[in-house]
């Protein structure tokens, strides 16, 4: 939310500025030459204001690309020690299946054996 009012802060600067540098020509006790370089000064300073506005936008926007990059490479490790972990534990289960299989096996062995002597 807070990135909406600065973009529409932007819109309300620049149109406030418009504004008052109208309201400026109309009502000022000034000769043309001095109301023509007022409102050249007034327009330059829009654009460095804007110009500044535009730079923290970048700024803010490399911050959260960063720390995008840094959740996703978090979450991505993550993911990798969920899937050892994974196949640790199936690792293991198959090899206690593979076990008493084996066990069942022998004792089926030696009972058929003990049974035919």
């Amino acid at each position: 939310m807070a990135d909406n009012d600065g973009s529409a802060g932007i819109g309300w600067f620049l149109a406030g500025l418009g504004f008052g540098a109208l309201l400026g020509v109309l009502y000022a006790p000034k000769s043309g030459r001095e109301t023509r370089e007022d409102l050249a000064a007034s327009a330059r300073d829009a654009r460095e204001r804007a110009e500044q506005l535009v730079d923290q936008g970048r700024e803010q926007l490399d911050r959260y690309v960063d720390r995008g990059k840094e959740y996703a490479e978090r979450g991505r490790t993550q993911w990798s020690q969920y899937v050892d972990r994974s196949r640790g534990f199936v690792n293991e289960q198959q090899d206690k299946i593979s076990a008493a299989v084996d066990a069942g096996k022998q004792a089926y062995q030696s009972t058929t054996t003990e049974t035919h002597s």
